[in-house]
């Protein structure tokens, strides 16, 4: 594996990396901002109304239009209006070809070290309707499609589940993709992998049962909070997003620590063989 590459430093806390028109996109949580960086590490910053700083996704529709999650869920319009889609809070969110709207949450204060409770997969459909359509998730994460197939990242159990989505959107016969990991979000290769967080300082290439294929480590108490996978020239790139996180600590300290403190977030980039599922 070739050396890490440092494309972005100095960052507030970045989550929910995203490859869309040839950049790296990403969730700026605290600054509350998109931000978007090009294979020189240009970064261009895009204010967004997220009324909730901590927890929360970007991603597109198919025509182009940019969403965002957090208290609600917004809709970018081409003349530079914001639509509200729903009054739903909500952290990751994956859109598949059709158009359909697949958010995730839980709703207890994590942040505020608040005791969890069983998390959710709703959809909200080009219509406007919103279900449930999966429930007991254990801190659900992040979230991708392969065909007819929606895998998430339960953060709390360690584990990817996998979930076959029926024509109405709705998903059934939940499995396990892969355990004993420490996923957060999670991206799909070409080969139909996953690069996920092992819970330390490091990710891995996962397959369908639970095989690891291929391994990234990364400095000591750097916590990888997203993965993504791009093309810089034409080469595919693994892009780690991650912030300085103390074992040790609680969750609400190094949460504190990322709001008050030093801006300690990285973006690493590192050359791999199997580009992005397309």
């Amino acid at each position: 594996m070739a050396e890490l590459e440092i494309l972005v430093d100095g960052l507030a806390m970045p989550e929910s990396g995203r490859w869309h028109d040839g950049r790296l996109w990403f969730a700026h949580w605290i600054a509350q901002q998109v931000v978007a960086v090009d294979a020189d590490g240009k970064a261009e910053y895009f204010d967004v109304p997220v009324e909730r700083p901590m927890g929360w996704s970007v991603d597109w529709l198919p025509d182009g239009r940019m969403l965002t999650t957090g208290d609600k869920v917004r809709r970018y319009e081409p003349d530079g209006s914001i639509t509200v889609l729903a009054e739903q809070v909500a952290n990751e969110v994956v859109i598949d070809a059709n158009g359909n709207i697949y958010l995730n949450g839980a709703d207890f204060d994590f942040a505020g070290g608040a005791a969890p409770k069983a998390g959710y997969i709703k959809l909200l459909t080009p219509d406007g309707s919103l279900r449930e359509v999966a429930g007991e998730i254990d801190f659900p994460n992040g979230m991708v499609i392969t065909g007819r197939t929606l895998v998430i990242a339960e953060s709390f159990a360690g584990r990817l589940s996998a979930f076959d989505i029926e024509p109405d959107g709705g998903l059934t016969n939940r499995r396990v993709f892969a355990e004993n990991l420490g996923p957060d979000g999670i991206v799909l290769d070409a080969e139909g992998a996953i690069w996920v967080q092992t819970g330390g300082a490091a990710v891995v290439r996962v397959r369908d049962g639970g095989e690891i294929l291929d391994r990234v480590d990364l400095p000591a108490e750097r916590a990888p909070f997203s993965v993504t996978l791009g093309e810089f020239n034409g080469r595919p790139t693994l892009f780690m997003l991650t912030s300085v996180w103390h074992a040790s600590d609680s969750i609400v300290d190094n949460l504190t620590r990322l709001r008050t403190g030093p801006r300690t977030g990285q973006i690493f980039a590192v050359p791999v063989t199997v580009p992005p599922m397309r």
